[in-house]
């Protein structure tokens, strides 16, 4: 755990401010979180979540389909729009973190730049842990309140993830940005009917408003479209890493993808907005 991050960290208990000491992190009122010996610490309050985090073979899937590099035209649009809005070195949250490949490509853009992973799924913290020195690894529920002090982000990154846009708001300094990946209907379009994948909600973009409306402002749009040339591993992976894997077993996964060609040019379709703070005079 980064001490410097670790500043940045706000106590699940009582919202005070965190403090580094060897291997456990303290607030003022003595309550305490160890820092696991796979580098990550969980601050998740014990409440109920309704979300599902991540089995270890669907991080694993995603590492391995990500670090094949067939989304890294998403992951540089990222970086990009991080770097565009970096006045010297980033203090960087990404809520839902997975597998940290995007938040890492963010932090690797700006220098001395400083990360904080978060995700539900313990599995991912422990990967997120590694990937990175200037990444901290956190365990929390982006549907609670973020174990972060007020207006201390200069930006935050939800990748194909939840968008918690209040909490969001709380932790973003007045001049941070919050850059959203949102996938488009076209988005793996081509694999979505053969192997009954789940569907991107037609209504995705307008709930996306709502949610950002009196809280942020759109400064940018960047849409992201491109073909990919899958194999049948790739496949396997880009389906067995999202929220497909909870409706296909991998036994029939494997009989539809048998049923396709050996590769098959895929759709990448992803839109990068990039959303300042609103003001509350606004």
């Amino acid at each position: 755990m980064l001490a410097e991050a670790a500043a940045l960290l706000a106590c699940p208990n009582c919202s005070g401010p965190l403090e580094h000491e060897d291997s456990v992190l303290l607030c003022a009122r003595g309550h305490s979180f160890d820092i696991a010996r796979q580098g990550y610490v969980s601050l998740a309050t014990g409440t109920a979540s309704k979300i599902t985090g991540d089995t270890a073979e669907m991080v694993a899937a995603r590492a391995t389909f990500l670090d094949a590099g067939h989304f890294d035209p998403i992951a540089d649009a990222v970086a990009q729009a991080v770097a565009e809005h970096a006045q010297g070195p980033a203090r960087i949250l990404e809520v839902g973190a997975g597998t940290g490949h995007y938040l890492c490509r963010a932090v690797t853009n700006v220098p001395d730049s400083v990360g904080i992973g978060m995700d539900v799924s313990k599995i991912a913290a422990r990967r997120i842990a590694r990937i990175h020195p200037a990444i901290a690894a956190v365990v929390a529920d982006a549907w609670q309140r973020l174990p972060i002090l007020d207006d201390c982000l200069t930006h935050a990154l939800s990748i194909f993830a939840p968008r918690n846009a209040d909490e969001v708001r709380r932790v973003l300094a007045a001049d941070g940005v919050y850059v959203v990946a949102t996938p488009t209907s076209r988005h793996l379009r081509e694999l979505v009917d053969p192997l009954g994948m789940v569907r991107v909600d037609d209504d995705k973009t307008r709930r996306l408003g709502d949610a950002m409306a009196g809280r942020f402002e759109r400064v940018q749009r960047v849409p992201v479209d491109y073909a990919m040339t899958l194999d049948a591993a790739a496949m396997e992976a880009v389906v067995a890493m999202g929220p497909s894997a909870h409706h296909i077993t991998p036994q029939r996964r494997a009989e539809l993808i048998a049923g396709l060609p050996e590769e098959l040019s895929t759709t990448a379709s992803v839109v990068i907005s990039t959303y300042r703070p609103r003001s509350a005079s606004e």
